[in-house]
Order: structure tokens, then sequence, then C-alpha cells
């Protein structure tokens, strides 16, 4: 499962399309932000003109798309009969019809929801809308329905605001074009050893590519605007991230290593609490001041 682990770090954005502005645009690049629905963000970049969106969907598409037919020659891919695949494209349901306010493309995205079996602590959504889940979150934190969905919003938020995109964009690696894909799917999954060692090179500088902390308290407020209206708890998310710091404690997980935890997310999170907790409520019919308290499923020590 090595081979799709080192896939899901980059999935993000490996298919970027290069060009020899990019430099200009990243200093261009207006990054003021605003208050958009109790929550502060910044704008879309300006990058995306010279990253065309059907061209960087297409080729996500293409890749997303050799992922899992790998997976299934492997036997990993779990099918869609699966009560955990079930489960989760149930939770993607509900929670698509309110990606658009936050990026009006998601409303032409293919939307995709898959999983595969390995112990990989991991999820990701790639551009577009593909989301993939390793049964090892599931199976390792236990995850209640509101908690799935807080990492399920958590990924697709990154997705809608574009973040992969742009900081691969500000690393300056969108030279390497779409053909960077499918060499990375070919050297991954060996089907040409001639480009082994230049994939790995590749595939390292993908592998190391983090998220800033702003896009990390975007993709969390954001993950849980969206999952709120949807009508799953917002206090999950509060739940899930200390049930990764648990777990974090007694063996590192690549969820953690590519999403900086700590208390400082949590307090955000709280701090944003009048703002979600209403949009949750109003999903389910009542007020704030009715719900009850939010308990987890487990806790880990």
């Amino acid at each position: 499962m090595t081979k799709f682990k080192h896939l899901a770090a980059c999935l993000s954005l490996f298919a970027v399309l290069g060009t020899s502005h990019v430099g200009t645009a990243v200093a261009q690049d207006d990054r003021n932000t605003t208050v958009q629905d109790g929550i502060k963000v910044r704008p879309l970049s300006r990058l995306s003109k010279f990253v065309p969106a059907e061209q960087l969907n297409e080729a996500a598409a293409q890749q997303y798309a050799q992922m899992m037919s790998q997976a299934q020659q492997k036997g990993v891919l779990l099918p869609a009969s699966h009560p955990e695949v079930q489960r989760l494209r149930a939770i993607a349901q509900r929670i698509i019809p309110h990606t658009a306010r936050w990026n009006q493309e998601a409303t032409q995205w293919q939307w995709q929801v898959n999983l595969i079996d390995s112990k990989d602590v991991n999820a990701f959504c790639m551009p577009g809308g593909r989301i993939g889940f390793f049964t090892g979150i599931l199976n390792s934190l236990k995850l209640t329905d509101d908690e799935v969905a807080a990492v399920m919003g958590h990924e697709i938020a990154h997705a809608l605001r574009e973040h992969s995109r742009e900081k691969m964009a500000k690393q300056g690696l969108t030279n390497m074009g779409a053909r960077v894909g499918g060499a990375l799917i070919s050297g991954i999954f060996g089907i040409d050893p001639g480009i082994t060692g230049t994939i790995a090179n590749y595939g390292a500088q993908f592998a190391g590519l983090k998220f800033s902390r702003d896009d990390e308290r975007e993709a969390d407020l954001v993950g849980l605007d969206i999952s709120s209206r949807a009508g799953y708890d917002p206090r999950a998310g509060i739940a899930l991230w200390r049930k990764m710091a648990a777990l974090g404690q007694r063996a590192p997980i690549e969820l953690l290593s590519t999403h900086p935890g700590g208390e400082t997310r949590i307090k955000e999170m709280e701090a944003h609490m009048n703002v979600l907790l209403p949009l949750y409520a109003r999903a389910k019919g009542t007020t704030v001041a009715k719900l009850p308290p939010y308990r987890t499923n487990v806790t880990l020590r």
C-alpha cells in the first residue's frame, strides 16, 4: 500500500499546466482577506487564469481513474455495495449541494467518492471533486458520521479554495506540465521502469507539499461551514482533531504530517461555533439552545 500512500500525497495537483508568466502572477496576486458567511478567507488566487480549470480537471480525472483502476486490480478498491462506501457517498451527497457558495465552478465538477482498503489514516479531494478515503482513517479513529463529514468537508474545502494549485504555482513547479501526472503514475506503478529515478525526484517534491497555516485554517472552517449546512455537527471537527492528536502521540500518522495540528486550530473552530452552530441547528430544524452536547463514540488515551 506504500504506492497508494505516495500517490495520495501528491494527488491534489501534479497535473498543473505551467507558464512562463507564473512568477509575475504570484508577485501581483492580491491575497487580502475578506469575510464570507462569518469566516475570514482570502480571494481565490489570480493564478487560476494561467491554469485552465478545464485542463486541470481533465488531468485530475484521468489520474484519479488510473489510481482507482490500479486499486481495483490489486483488490483494494471497495465496491459500491460496501456499507462504508455507501456511508461515504451518502455523506458526500448531503455536503456537495453547499459547495458552490465557496467556488461556483463546483457546480460543474464530476464528483466521485471511493474507498481504498488501506491502513493509511488519510483522505483527499482532487481538483474537480474526486474524493478518496482510506479505511485506516475510518477504523483507527472510529469516526462518527459527523466526524467523517468534518474530514470530507476539510478535504473538499482545499479543492474549493484551490490551495494546491496556488501552492504548486508559487513553488515554481507548474512548468512540469500535465505530462508529469501521467509519468508519475507510471513510475509509481512500475509501468515504465526507465523513468523511475526522474519521477522519484518529482514525487519527493510533491510529497513535501504542505499547505500553509492559513490554508489549513480556511479548510477547517470552510469545511465545517459546508458540513454544518448539510446537517452535520461542527463540534465534530474539534472531537476529530483531538482524536488525531491522541492517535498521533502513539504513532505518527500521515494526515498529521501534512495538516499541522494543535490546540491553535481547535481554538479557531471553537471561536467560530457562534457562526457554525446556528447553521447546523437550522439544518436540523431546531435552535442552538436546544442542541444536545456533542458526543463522540470513543475516547483515545
